[in-house]
């Protein structure tokens, strides 16, 4: 079973940083597109940024300057930088990532659990 773990979140002041890591595990051929995803309290689910299998990257307006998103297709895992960060990131992140099973041959998406970043004022 194809399985993303995330970590890295926690409590932060505003200003500060954090880096948020998701690792892809389990019968995987190849992964094309990753990416993470936030939903604040009350919010709909949206993106923050995307990364292709060639690292080409896209970026929420909100988070351009201030995050930058990173993978490592030798451990299929996909990484998001976040500096600067603002009251208004508080959510929970989502990774997800876009696999071809190994042995069936599909591909679909799947996604991480979350992992909650919260940014005091």
């Amino acid at each position: 079973q194809v399985q993303l773990v995330e970590s890295g979140g926690g409590l932060v002041q505003a200003g500060g940083s954090l880096r948020l890591s998701c690792a892809a595990s389990g019968p995987i051929l190849s992964i094309k597109t990753m990416g993470w995803y936030r939903q604040a309290p009350g919010k709909q689910r949206e993106l923050v940024a995307t990364i292709t299998s060639s690292d080409s990257t896209n970026y929420a307006e909100s988070v351009k300057g201030r995050f930058s998103i990173s993978r490592d297709n030798a451990k299929n895992t996909v990484y998001l930088q976040m500096n600067s960060l603002k009251p208004e990131d508080t959510a929970v992140y989502y990774c997800n990532a876009d696999v071809q099973h190994l042995v069936l041959r599909f591909s679909r998406t799947y996604w991480g659990q979350g992992t909650q970043v919260t940014v005091s004022s």
